[in-house]
């Protein structure tokens, strides 16, 4: 512990000073950096909501398009959305902070499981050291963003969300580390460190986040009653399509922070030179079709005749395309799915007959991801239908996930559309997860 703590303390309170002070010491020249297009400019509509792409005119030859710079324009275009300039601040300096973390883990021992083995979350999942790290890192950026901290409703005396790190509800809470915030206007959600499970084996891991739009719903703990935070906080969640911004921040090679706010998808690299995101990859759009499938074929057996026989007909190439597919599978979400962005393809990690709803979680994993798929101009579904339209019925609902190219992901579910009229139990299921309090179901 003696170890950590200074890390912590430096990549999290340095930020980019601290970036910039190590590339000064290394004394490395620096020269004008490979710059990407600038993204699109118009006005999109998006879920009824008119956002404004940011315009530049201009950009500096040393430095690209930051991501600072992109946020800084994005809210002078929509005045409406300006907290998420802070938002999108503090997650980009966690993201960094959870960077030299990863990267310095078998150094600085932070591999291997908390305590020695035995600590679990609600779940039953085992937790890895650097879970409960990147965890309190989220949560202090999220506190000190001045947005998404400690709030208390001017109706009642009790807090509206989270009161610290020794907040009485955070038990209820850290299931894969899932953290809720709320501020005026948004709630958060991530999960801090998908693929932990990697780490020791130094294999790409990543932080998954979304920002929904609170709207008029207010989470108001009652006093001398007993409802949960958890109850409370259920109560105001709303399905994928109430996403405002979402993204991920992939640590592998480089690390990359993806996102969107609603009008298409930006990807940034980490200049450690400075401590800077920089635009790398802007407008990010899925081709229709690519050649590559990813999802765990060990479970091939458990799987929906569907999705069997759907993967062997894109593997022998005798699917649509009559293209054979290859394989590339990772394990960690956030490789696999960045992986099919930038090249195209499919990823799944669907039902099957040990996980009938699946493994990911909806609220903080397959909605974010799916945002940012269909903003990229692909699709999201379950097998059946749009991920984006399930309204979660607790914090940590599992769902099937298909998504990557439009193509690829249609012609996965006309195997689903058939298998559906043949075996009713497959389609009960998938309509209960769209209507679960009407079938009573726990999708």
């Amino acid at each position: 512990m003696m170890k950590t703590i200074p890390l912590v303390a430096l990549a999290f309170l340095g930020g980019a000073d601290a970036y910039a002070s190590s590339a000064r010491s290394s004394r490395v020249a620096r020269s004008a950096v490979n710059m990407a297009a600038a993204p699109k400019s118009g006005v999109v509509d998006v879920n009824g909501r008119k956002v404004v792409l940011p315009i530049f005119d201009d950009e500096c030859a040393y430095t690209g398009i930051t991501l600072t710079r992109y946020m800084i324009e994005f809210s002078r275009a929509n005045p409406e959305m300006v907290e998420l300039e802070s938002i999108m601040a503090s997650i980009q300096t966690a993201c960094k902070t959870i960077s030299t973390l990863v990267r310095r883990s078998s150094m600085t021992g932070l591999i291997g499981l908390e305590g020695g083995g035995g600590a679990v979350n609600v779940q039953g999942e085992e937790q890895k050291k650097l879970d409960v790290i990147t965890n309190d890192v989220l949560k202090n950026a999220l506190k000190f963003s001045g947005k998404m901290g400690v709030l208390a409703s001017e109706e009642e005396d009790a807090p509206v969300a989270m009161d610290g790190e020794e907040n009485k509800y955070d038990d209820a809470f850290k299931a894969k580390e899932v953290i809720f915030e709320e501020g005026n206007k948004y709630v958060a959600v991530f999960d801090p460190l998908d693929g932990s499970s990697n780490v020791d084996a130094g294999i790409p891991t990543g932080t998954i986040f979304g920002i929904f739009d609170e709207g008029d719903a207010t989470c108001i703990v009652e006093e001398g009653t007993e409802r949960s935070m958890e109850e409370c906080l259920t109560s105001t969640l709303k399905p994928g399509n109430a996403l405002v911004a979402s993204g991920y921040c992939l640590y592998s090679s480089a690390t990359h922070f993806v996102m969107t706010l609603g009008a298409g998808v930006q990807g940034f690299t980490l200049d450690e030179t400075n401590g800077e995101f920089v635009l790398t990859h802007p407008d990010i759009q899925l081709p229709p079709r690519g050649k590559i499938y990813s999802l765990n074929e060990g479970n091939r057996w458990q799987w929906d005749d569907a999705l069997r026989d759907y993967v062997t007909a894109i593997q022998t190439g005798e699917g649509e395309t009559g293209v054979q597919y290859t394989a590339r599978y990772i394990g960690s979400m956030v490789g696999d799915v960045h992986r099919t962005l930038l090249y195209g393809g499919i990823f799944a990690y669907a039902a099957d007959k040990k996980n009938v709803n699946g493994k990911l979680r909806l609220l903080y994993e397959a909605a974010p991801m799916s945002f940012l798929i269909e903003q990229a101009a692909g699709k999201a579904v379950t097998g059946l239908y749009r991920i984006m339209d399930i309204i979660p019925t607790n914090v940590h609902q599992r769902v099937p996930v298909i998504m990557g190219s439009p193509d690829d992901v249609d012609e996965a579910m006309k195997y689903y559309e058939a298998e559906a009229e043949k075996n009713p139990e497959l389609k009960a299921r998938c309509e209960a997860r769209m209507a679960p309090a009407a079938e009573g179901v726990a999708a």
